[in-house]
């Protein structure tokens, strides 16, 4: 979701306090809710854990494309 594992992140920001969801934008915030939530349908559903990575990676980048740009060329959360 945001390129990076969490330690690979607190790695490359020592400076920072918290942890990377502190740090997030709201597109973000609401994607990784979305996925959280689809996740656990997909485990419920039997889904192996290498299946439900590529899902969920695929459609994150769709929400993140419709979060930062529209579906209509019109700017929804910026």
């Amino acid at each position: 979701m945001f390129g990076a594992t969490a330690k690979q992140w607190r790695e490359a920001h020592p400076d920072l306090k918290g942890n990377i969801r502190d740090y997030a934008t709201i597109n973000e915030l609401i994607c990784l809710s979305n996925m959280e939530n689809l996740n656990a349908v997909f485990i419920e559903q039997g889904m192996t854990q290498s299946e439900r990575l590529v899902k969920l990676n695929r459609i994150a980048i769709h929400q993140m494309s419709v979060l930062e740009s529209g579906c209509d060329g019109r700017k929804l959360l910026k």
